[in-house]
């Protein structure tokens, strides 16, 4: 079981969802966040606004899949946030020790949908 992070930005959100279901990857949490990368607060447009400063609007995405989805995950997300330019975003890869569904107390892989 793996934990899969992906920070991109917030524009792409769509894409990248659509991408996932594609995938038939269905299960995920969402939070907007504020970060950045190399790119050290370089100006961005986000809805039209022009932003500037060290922290920069992005989307998180948790996504627990089973190892049998890691690599189709990681490629939804990449085909649904890539658009080549500073910034896309980065995708972290966890080892998930233990998960449990509360409603049924289910555990490991069973839990995770």
């Amino acid at each position: 079981m793996k934990l899969i992070i992906a920070i991109v930005q917030p524009y792409r959100l769509e894409e990248v969802k659509q991408s996932l279901y594609s995938a038939d990857i269905q299960l995920m949490t969402v939070s907007e966040v504020l970060g950045h990368g190399r790119q050290g607060g370089a100006t961005e447009v986000y809805r039209g606004n022009r932003e500037s400063g060290n922290l920069l609007r992005k989307i998180r995405l948790e996504i627990a899949v089973n190892d049998d989805y890691v690599e189709r995950t990681i490629s939804a997300i990449v085909r649904g946030a890539k658009t080549g330019e500073l910034g896309d975003g980065k995708i972290f890869v966890y080892n998930l020790e233990e998960c449990v569904r509360i409603r049924t107390e289910e555990r490991g892989h069973v839990a995770i949908g």
